[in-house]
C-alpha cells in the first residue's frame, strides 16, 4: 500500500478508536509515516465531561483518566499499525495539549536509523537550541539529534538527560508525578524559546508535545509546524 493511503487508513482507524472509547472523536487526525517513526497529530479532541473538569481547574484528573485509557489502547493501536506496515514497533509515546484540545501519538519501529537521517536547513541550530534548553532545566544531554518528517512535523530526541534526583524519584516509584512536573516545566521553557525555533525552521510552531522513556533516559519532543 502506498504511504499516503496507509497514512489515511491509520488516521481513520485512530479517529474511530478514540470515538468508541472516549464517547467523542477528534476533529482531525493527521498521520505521518517516516521510518522509523509513525507520528499522529490529533486536533479538537475533548469530551463534554473533560471540558467540565477543565473548567473547574481539574486538568490533572483529565490527564490521569487519559493515561489509564491509553494504557488499555496502546497494544490495540500497535497491533493495527504493525499489521498494516509489516514492521515491529519497539516504543510508544504520547502527550496532550488540553488547552488546545490536541494530542500526539508517536510510534518508533525497531529499525531505528534516526541518527543517520538526512539534514535540513538549520538542523544544527535547532539541536543546539535544544541543548541550551536542556541545560536550563536540568543538564546537557548525552546526545541530541532531530528529524524533519515533513514540512509540518519535527522530532527532536535527547538521551542522557536525567539528573540524580530525578533517578531517585523514579526508583522510589514517583515516575508519574515526575513526568507531570517535567512536562509542565519543559513546555514553559520551550515556549520561552519558541521564537528561536520558528526563526531557524522558517515556520510557525502551532503545537508541541513532550514525552519520556525513563528506563532508557530518553526524551522526545514533537513540533507541529506551519511553514
Amino acid at each position: 500500500m502506498e504511504v499516503s493511503l496507509l497514512e489515511k487508513e491509520i488516521s481513520g482507524y485512530i479517529g474511530r478508536l478514540l470515538r468508541e472509547n472516549f464517547g467523542r472523536g477528534p476533529g482531525n487526525v493527521f498521520c505521518t509515516i517516516s521510518s522509523p517513526f509513525v507520528s499522529i497529530y490529533i486536533t479538537n479532541f475533548l469530551s463534554p465531561m473533560e471540558n467540565t473538569l477543565l473548567s473547574n481547574q481539574q486538568s490533572v484528573y483529565v490527564q490521569k483518566t487519559r493515561d489509564l485509557m491509553m494504557g488499555t489502547l496502546e497494544e490495540e493501536i500497535k497491533s493495527y499499525i504493525e499489521s498494516n506496515t509489516k514492521d515491529k514497533i519497539k516504543e510508544f509515546y504520547y502527550d496532550w495539549n488540553l488547552d488546545e484540545k490536541s494530542g500526539m501519538f508517536l510510534f518508533i519501529f525497531e529499525q531505528d536509523h534516526l541518527q543517520d537521517s538526512q539534514s535540513y536547513v538549520n538542523k544544527q541550530l535547532v539541536e543546539q537550541k535544544t541543548i541550551e534548553l536542556s541545560k536550563e532545566i536540568q543538564k546537557t544531554p548525552g546526545s541530541t539529534y532531530s528529524k524533519l518528517l515533513n514540512e509540518r512535523t519535527l522530532i527532536v530526541v535527547r538521551q542522557g538527560i536525567l539528573i540524580s534526583l530525578e533517578k531517585e524519584f523514579i526508583h522510589l516509584g514517583f515516575s508519574e508525578t515526575l513526568k507531570i512536573a517535567k512536562r509542565k516545566l519543559e513546555k514553559k521553557v520551550i515556549n520561552k524559546h519558541l521564537k528561536s525555533y520558528e526563526t531557524y525552521l522558517d515556520a510557525k510552531v502551532i503545537d508541541y508535545f513532550v514525552d519520556w522513556n525513563f528506563d532508557e533516559d530518553k526524551s522526545f519532543t514533537l513540533f507541529i509546524l506551519k511553514p
